[in-house]
């Protein structure tokens, strides 16, 4: 255990860092002040006295226990002129705290990697030794590595989105702050450091957060693009790497690792209830992503360009080297006339200057560019084979590989394009095709067999039916784009509201009406995705009615016989609350895994998860731990989004640990998963029970109580979330109440006014309840012994220790006298919620395990509170006037970014 050491933040409270944290004390301090004078210069001496004097008072009133009016009734008097920067002030703060402890788990790692002990937990290298220690001999882990296969998926779902301008200036921020992570620099760097780090808050303190127009999908996917194209492009041959080292380390050789690493994206293929999303966002966003991958490879080929100088009079060069830059100079003639007559005798370097031409020529989509990425591939490996012919092995070979290593997960496509769209839009273009409007409600029975007339080739009614076209399109889109971009272009078509066998057959019904077709067969994986808790029950169901279907399996053995199932964490929370969604989830896994065993089939599960804890967000790693057995396989398939990107993927450092972090845990659950539990069956039918208890409570708030949707509306921000310019994407799938509503705002209302209400209402209740009928004991086990239980514990111990119920009720006031109808019983259900888990884990305080993250709210709070109390007061006052005054809105928007930003995992 560390020692501590007490520090002064200032001189209102006093923070225990600990002594391994000394140094992340120092850059908040340091960030501090540089901020402080940013504020005086850029705002006025005023503003940066105004903002201490909030701050204090802020600290005060939590070091105090003291009830939050006095600090209310302080910004209250806060004119509007002055709201926004207080607001932007306070976000600069924690802003700089986010960035000191992003840092800081570079420099854990670095201390790890220094002191030559033991390897860093969670590392590849340390869940490795593990797995050998458990008898995890090299062959069983080689025959794992080809089905070995980690994909996190990009979305476009936001709950932040930062201008990159914004971003590259955050990531210089860092940059100087981590060539000093040991604080080596000279006091001249230092000075010259801290310059920088001046300028890029300065330039950030001027330049608007986000753009005045609500981005397109083409904006979108430059934003993802800085992540893919960037950090994960350059960090990607590093995790190879260490992987491999990791393998040599803990079993004395090493192994040849396939293509384990791919990405995908939502972003240009999600139409699922966003009308600006279809045939042409494919095609372009193909396009967008081969040219920024094309011109990674360029910059590439020209930095091996100064490496691989090598002459043919020094080292011997494979013949079939020399046999490339003949046939390039009859392809590309013009390109080998640029070639410089001095450096002849530099083979290697005259190869890369045709390939960087030949890319070139890729993207005009010339006759003389790439057929495809394996071409590209091959000529890499030309010049890496000649290299360890010519020992070349310390000359440059590993920079060639780490392009090899690009290339070969990149391809020429960047990321995977995943389709989704909603049954409804497939029924309806049948019925159009038909020309049968009742076509949808007709029986089962009936539709499957008209769906599988078609798939056998039989010709629709009304083949140019309008109302289909725009779905048609889309498949052609895809037919197309294969040619143009290869087969790894796309990721699974994704199937919302998959309800019945009929969905998924009605998706290759459709391809084939469109001509998507290659060997007799539709080239797209179906992947039903099931999310509400209904749907999640009855999966297994429609699962067996596919597997039994003589059409789809003849689809399935077309695709390698892999099925893919996608898994909705945020509709199933936003149904039936935390514990009724979690649990459906883990039965469904169990039951599904069993199916497909018995079908011989293969399944992947594809998790849609979200940044907040209700969407199921939380640790990764612990997930897969907690997955049933049998249900990772070597495979992991999950969305990344809104504010989780940022912070898993956007310094590199960063990224790798991510990566490593999630390898090891599928790991650590495919070879050696948790041995069998006599005491799950019984644990088992209390969950069953808890979840239905929960399920009950909550649905009886959200779902079934009269006035519920007004109190939703009045006491949360939603009215300014849906007026935010952050996504291409409507708030809602169609009208109506919390139902139609989209998880991500759902979650990210409850989360802005501090209650985080989706995540843990419902819990309490069906906590007391396994208390009073199993007994304190009995739930202490499951809470001690079941990762599955352990894991949502925790994460709602998160989500408590970053609510403020005392904040909440300034909000809930605003719902007039719905306030006194229900916050009664949501502070109630807090509580006993609070109780329960303190009880289980037999603690006085929340997080009293988990000494970093109680530090980090800790030293968020005294700015994140002021913001939320700003937040009220500006609403009050816009919502008076009708909702109407733009520079209140604007205010209010910079306090949803400034809270959003705060406490993290929003949405």
């Amino acid at each position: 255990m560390s020692t501590t050491t007490p520090t002064r933040e200032e001189p209102l409270r006093e923070i225990e860092f600990a002594d391994t944290d000394a140094l992340l004390r120092d850059d908040v301090r340091r960030l501090g002040a540089l901020v402080g004078e940013v504020l005086a210069e850029q705002g006025s001496p005023a503003l940066l006295d105004e903002v201490e004097a909030v701050r204090r008072a802020a600290i005060a009133r939590r070091e105090a226990g003291e009830p939050v009016d006095e600090l209310a009734e302080q910004l209250a008097r806060v004119p509007l002129a002055d709201a926004e920067a207080l607001v932007r002030a306070f976000a600069a703060y924690f802003g700089a705290i986010n960035l000191a402890e992003r840092v800081h788990r570079i420099r854990r790692r670095r201390d790890y990697q220094r002191v030559g002990g033991s390897p860093q937990p969670g590392g590849l290298e340390a869940v490795l030794a593990q797995l050998r220690a458990d008898g995890v001999t090299l062959d069983e882990l080689d025959a794992l590595l080809p089905r070995l296969r980690i994909e996190p998926v990009f979305t476009a779902h936001p709950t932040e989105a930062i201008r990159r301008a914004l971003l590259e200036k955050e990531r210089d921020i860092v940059r100087r702050l981590v060539v000093d992570i040991d604080r080596g620099r000279t006091p001249d760097e230092r000075v010259s450091d801290t310059e920088r780090i001046r300028q890029a808050l300065t330039a950030t303190w001027q330049t608007s957060e986000a753009p005045p127009t609500r981005p397109t999908v083409i904006d979108e996917m430059e934003h993802v693009g800085f992540y893919l194209g960037d950090a994960l492009y350059r960090v990607l041959p590093a995790f190879f790497r260490t992987f491999s080292e990791a393998i040599e380390r803990v079993y004395g050789r090493p192994l040849a690792l396939p293509t384990l690493l791919k990405f995908g994206t939502w972003v240009g293929g999600d139409m699922d209830g966003n009308p600006n999303v279809g045939a042409d966002t494919i095609l372009a966003t193909l396009a967008a992503q081969r040219a920024q991958v094309l011109g990674n490879y360029r910059q590439d080929l020209r930095r091996l360009m100064s490496i691989l100088t090598q002459t043919q009079d020094r080292v011997t060069i494979d013949d079939a080297v020399t046999r490339r830059i003949e046939e390039y100079r009859t392809l590309l003639p013009g390109a080998a006339a640029r070639l410089k007559p001095r450096q002849a005798d530099m083979v290697y370097r005259q190869l890369l200057a045709l390939m960087v031409a030949r890319l070139s020529a890729t993207e005009r989509e010339d006759a003389s560019g790439y057929g495809s990425a394996s071409d590209f591939i091959a000529d890499l490996a030309l010049i890496d084979a000649s290299l360890a012919n010519g020992r070349g092995e310390h000359a440059g070979r590993y920079a060639l590989q780490r392009v090899l290593l690009r290339a070969r997960s990149f391809g020429f496509h960047l990321a995977a394009l995943d389709l989704r769209q909603d049954s409804a839009v497939h029924d309806a273009a049948i019925a159009a095709l038909r020309d049968d409007p009742e076509w949808p409600s007709r029986a089962l029975a009936t539709r499957t067999g008209d769906l599988h007339a078609w798939i056998e080739g039989e010709a629709p009614a009304l083949p140019d039916a309008a109302e289909a076209e725009s779905t048609l399109a889309v498949f052609r889109a895809v037919r197309s784009a294969r040619e143009r971009y290869g087969e790894h272009a796309f990721g699974p078509y994704i199937i919302s509201m998959s309800r019945n066998a009929a969905d998924a057959l009605a998706v290759l019904a459709l391809a084939r009406i469109a001509g998507c077709v290659e060997d007799d067969a539709v080239p797209l994986d179906v992947a039903p995705l099931f999310e509400t808790v209904d749907d999640l029950e009855a999966a297994p169901g429609v699962m067996r009615a596919l597997f039994e279907d003589p059409l789809y399996r003849r689809h399935l053995a077309a695709r390698g016989g892999r099925q893919t199932v996608m898994l909705g964490y945020s509709d199933s929370a936003k149904d039936g609350g935390l514990l009724a969604s979690r649990w459906a989830l883990q039965r469904t896994q169990v039951e599904l895994t069993a199916l497909a065993k018995q079908a011989g089939v293969r399944i992947v599960f594809f998790h849609g998860r979200g940044g907040s804890v209700s969407r199921g967000g939380g640790k990764t790693e612990r997930a897969i731990i907690a997955a049933p057995r049998g249900s990772v396989d070597g495979s992991l398939r999950v969305t990344e989004q809104g504010e989780v990107i940022h912070r898993k993927y956007g310094i590199r450092a960063l990224a790798l640990r991510n990566l490593e972090q999630a390898t090891g845990a599928v790991l650590r659950a495919s070879l050696r998963p948790r041995p069998p539990e006599p005491r799950e069956d019984r644990w088992r039918a209390i969950m069953s029970e808890l979840a239905s208890v929960s399920r009950s409570h909550y649905r009886a708030l959200v779902h079934e109580r009269e006035g519920f949707v007004d109190y939703f509306r009045a006491a949360t921000p939603i009215d300014v979330i849906e007026r935010l310019q952050i996504g291409s994407r409507p708030s809602r799938r169609r009208d109506g109440g919390v139902g139609n509503l989209r998880a991500i705002p759902w979650v990210f209302a409850w989360s802005q006014n501090r209650s985080g209400l989706t995540g843990w209402y419902g819990v309490g209740t069906a906590l007391a309840h396994g208390i009073e009928r199993h007994g304190l004991e009995e739930m202490r086990g499951l809470a001690r012994e079941w990762p599955f239980f352990a894991a949502a514990i925790d994460d709602v111990e998160m989500l408590l220790a970053k609510s403020d119920l005392a904040i909440f009720e300034r909000y809930s006031l605003l719902a007039g006298k719905a306030h006194a109808a229900f916050f009664d019983d949501i502070a109630g259900e807090f509580a006993r919620t609070r109780d329960a888990i303190l009880a289980l884990k037999q603690r006085d305080e929340i997080l009293a395990d988990d000494y970093r993250l109680r530090l980090s709210i800790r030293l968020r709070n005294p700015y994140v509170d002021p913001i939320s109390l700003l937040q009220v007061e500006l609403l009050r006052r816009w919502r008076a006037g009708g909702g109407e005054d733009a520079a209140t809105l604007r205010a209010l928007i910079a306090t949803v970014n400034g809270i959003a930003a705060g406490i993290q995992n929003t949405g």
